[in-house]
This record gives C-alpha cells, structure tokens and sequence, in this order.
C-alpha cells in the first residue's frame, strides 16, 4: 500500500505520491533534494522551451516530447514473509501493473492470504517515477520511499527498455536517492535542474511520472503556494502544485516551461488516495546539494551548529524586549558540539545565519544543513537585547546527532524516592512552590548532579505555571536571562520584572537529565 502521512491538525491524510501500487510491500517516506546539472545529451524540448507562457500554453506538446525520454518508471522488488494459517485465502493472479492490485492487496491482507493460496515467503513489486540527470554516467534521480528495501531495481525507459540499476546513496530525511545505470547499454537523454527559487506561485508546470503503473503520462498545472511545511521531515519547504499528481508519480519531476526541472514530485493531500489537486515537491534548489553529496561520497555531509531550539513566540519576544517574534530561541547547547565554548548560549535569539534571515525557527535548521562541514559563518544573535554577530565553525550532523543521543542518555538518574527526610522550605510565586536544589531535593526528584538553579516543588492547578505545562521537579535556571540560585533570586526577578512594566516572565527551565526549555509566564 501507499505509505501515508496523517496531518492530525488538519486531519488530513498526505499520502505519498507512492511507489505504490505496491503488492504488499510498502515505502517509508521524506524529502528530496538535486544533483549537478549533467554534461551529455540533455534533453531539448522545442517551441515552449524559448518563453515561458505568462497567459498559459496553448499547447505543451513540443514541450511534453522533448522531455518524456528523460523521465523513467522505477520498478523495485522484494521478498516479503507470507500469511500463514487456518483462515489464510488465496489471491487472485493479476498480471504485472493492474490497477486492481492495490486492491486485492487491502482486501486480502487481514484475512491471512497471499497470492500463492499460502504462507511463506513471497516476492512483491512497487513502481514509482525518476529522471536522468547524467547521460554520460547513468545517473538517475527518484524518492527514496520509491526504491526502500528493495531487493532489484529495474528502470524502465520511454522506449520500451529495462535497465538493471544500483543504488548510489539515499537520504531518509529529504526523501532521496540516487541510482546509476549502465549507460553502455542504452543512450539517455538528460534534463537539467533549474533555479526553484525564481518559481513563483501561479507560474504553470508541468508533471510527469508513472502513475498507478500505467507509463508515461504529462500532467499541467500551476504553482499553488510555496514553503510549504507538511511536517513529514525537519526541511520541508515544499513547492505546491495543482498538477495532477497520483501513486506512481512518485519521484518524477515538475518541470517549468523551460523544460527544467524545479521540483521532485513527493507527496499529495487526498481523503481517497487520488489526485484532488493538492500535490507537493521538493524545491530542486533543496534537491541539487543533496544528489551532489550522495553521487559524491554515498551518504549526505550536512553542516551542524550544535543547539537546541525552540519558535520565539509573542511572549517570548516581549519578555525579551524584542519588538518582533522572529528567529530561533536557543533553548540549549550540545556537549562537544561546535558552539560548546560559549560562542552562543542558551536564551540567545539566532536572527540570521551565514547573511540568511532566520524569519522562522524552522529557516534554521535548513540554513544550516546546506552549509558545508567545517565552514566558519557569522551568525547574528540577540542575547539580553542586545544584537551582535559572533563566528561560529560547523562541524557534521551526522556526527553531532551521536553526541546528541548520548547526551540524552546522560544524567545522573537518582530514581524517585520520596522517603528521604522532611518537608523542603519553599516560596510561592506565579502558580509554583519552589525550593533550594539541595542534596534533598536531588534525591527527591531525581535531579541530575549537573543541573542548578531553584526547583519546582509544586505547581498549582489551573494556575499561569500549570498552563505552560511546568511540573514538579524541573528546575528554573535563569528569569529574563539572569540566573538565579534561590528561591529569594526569583522572587526579587519577578518583581523587577513587574516593576519594569513587563506582562510576561521567560523561565529557562531544565530537566532532571538537565534538557532545557523556554517558557513564558503571564504575571497578571
């Protein structure tokens, strides 16, 4: 089946533009992102390639064959385990790519058939869209969830040929992978990638792919809306498209009127599984760095600056005295990691990374993922109202996400006993009982040796705390970027505040492991 992506916000289903007509088998989803543009026969289309149509083609014809070549069906297989038992009930035989396939394979899963009437193991095909990108060398980009756990890869060419292909490299996290060809065996044509970011909504399309197995087939449209975020990976920045885009589309490109393609047809909005005219694209502009780095070394090299963040809310911004909510709130930094030294610290506000604006906090995980290892940038930082630059060198994700997951896996975990000794002495202030982080209170909550600061000994209910979600047990390290160490400290900032008109408090907050976050407090 079509693997899906359910936006419970909306709740709408996002289904990936499969790989699908999958017998059994299933495809993971993500992203994408490009390769470099490819030195042999590129692929030329005529007439509508000279001008894009600002009032709409009357025709794409020309267009459309001078770019169907290029574009191939990947066709993948692989061995599944069987359903065995009593109930077990035989599959009907469908020939190769029937658009009943997908249904029998809902209806007989539960009821512990197969197609072979038994158990054991059986081999399942999927089938979704690609396009060359190198000619001379055979390179073939499509989704990643297209060819997943696949055993053989086939690339099915305009022509009627069938090429075995290897897998190159894959990127779960943009939804990518690059296959190679033998290019002896067969001559490619070739399209190039174009400049996504010059698109603008409303500016026609094009889409070609393999939908529901049935072959070649052209789809137009125009561009709907961009930066889309579908929270289907951490750099979603779709392109949106009314184009007709299917299961089997999956993979293929989204062509301008130029004949370059400006994005990876990845995902759809559909309540039944069909195109209703909501589809979503990689931004080749995404795409391009990412092909590069897996043609080049097999896997992505993506630049890392070692922080946790969180959005700059209203109240955010105004605890801080910042005049707008934008930007990225550092709400912790990863030990070993490239600003471990005290470049940037928790509660500093990243507003531009590497001459980039970080209007967003999710802008910054993607300026920063593009950006080469090892590259020393300046980023601009806001830290107690005040705006300054400072440089920073990024290491390597890939490294960093290690030193994260030891890190959190770290802390001195000293259980929940509650039996050791007497009543702490506490404050009371915005909802919270607070106390001295002492021996005691470690033991108590189980509080990390490392952590320090005032913890929350008790939050009442419905109060402005209990409404943040502050529990029992955390620790407030710092009010309005100041640190505090008693419950006295925080009772003297909170007046402070109140007294220089403020409507809300920013609490660093920490965990018993010693996470961090921000939250805002109404001090009504």
């Amino acid at each position: 089946m079509t693997p899906q992506i359910f936006l419970r916000a909306t709740r709408k289903t996002v289904t990936v533009a499969a790989a699908a007509l999958l017998a059994g088998a299933f495809a993971s989803q993500s992203f994408a992102q490009t390769a470099p543009a490819p030195s042999a026969p590129v692929a030329t289309p005529r007439a509508n390639s000279a001008q894009p149509l600002a009032a709409g083609p009357a025709s794409v014809a020309d267009l459309a064959d001078g770019l169907l070549g290029a574009v191939v069906n990947i066709s993948t297989s692989q061995t599944v385990k069987g359903t065995e038992g009593p109930g077990a009930v035989p599959m009907p035989q469908l020939p190769e790519g029937s658009p009943f396939q997908d249904f029998f394979d809902d209806f007989f899963k539960d009821r512990g058939g197969d197609k072979d009437g038994g158990g054991g193991s059986q081999k399942v095909q999927s089938l979704g869209s690609g396009f060359v990108v190198d000619a001379e060398q055979g390179i073939v980009v499509t989704n990643n969830h297209v060819i997943a756990d696949a055993d053989d890869i086939e690339v099915n060419f305009s022509d009627g040929v069938t090429l075995k292909a290897e897998l190159v490299g894959t990127d779960t996290k943009t939804d990518i992978a690059v296959l190679k060809v033998d290019a002896k065996k067969h001559k490619l044509t070739a399209v190039k990638f174009g400049d996504s970011n010059k698109m603008r909504i409303g500016d026609w399309v094009m889409a070609i792919g393999n939908p529901f197995g049935l072959g070649g087939t052209v789809t137009v449209g125009i561009i709907s809306a961009r930066n889309r975020d579908i929270n289907s990976g951490p750099y979603d920045d779709f392109i949106q498209t009314d184009a007709a885009i299917n299961r089997g589309n999956s993979g293929g490109p989204l062509f301008n009127m130029y004949g370059e393609v400006i994005g990876i047809n990845t995902a759809i909005i559909s309540p039944s599984g069909g195109s209703i005219g909501i589809g979503f694209s990689i931004p080749a502009q995404l795409a391009a760095g990412v092909v590069d780095q897996l043609r080049e070394f097999g896997e992505t090299r993506r630049g890392w600056l070692g922080v946790r963040i969180q959005p700059v809310t209203d109240d955010i911004a105004e605890s801080l005295g910042m005049k707008t909510s934008k930007g990225a709130l550092v709400a912790g930094i990863i030990k070993g990691g490239p600003v471990d030294n005290g470049t940037v610290q928790p509660g500093d506000v990243i507003i531009k990374f590497d001459g980039k604006d970080v209007e967003e906090m999710r802008d910054l995980p993607r300026a920063v993922a593009e950006s080469p290892v090892g590259k020393a940038v300046d980023v601009v930082i806001v830290r107690k109202g005040v705006e300054q630059t400072v440089k920073v060198t990024l290491g390597r994700l890939e490294d960093g996400e290690k030193l994260a997951g030891n890190e959190e896996g770290s802390g001195d975990e000293q259980g929940d006993d509650e039996g050791n000794g007497g009543e702490v002495a506490t404050a009371s202030v915005l909802g919270m009982s607070i106390g001295e982080l002492n021996d005691e209170t470690r033991s108590k909550f189980g509080i990390a040796a490392d952590v320090s600061g005032v913890v929350v000994t008790e939050v009442a209910k419905d109060s402005a705390a209990a409404e943040r979600g502050i529990q029992a047990g955390e620790v407030i390290t710092e009010i309005a970027q100041e640190s505090v160490a008693s419950p006295k400290d925080v009772m003297d900032r909170i007046g402070a505040l109140k007294e220089q008109g403020r409507k809300n408090a920013l609490l660093m907050l920490a965990s018993k492991t010693g996470e961090l976050r921000f939250v805002t407090i109404r001090m009504d």
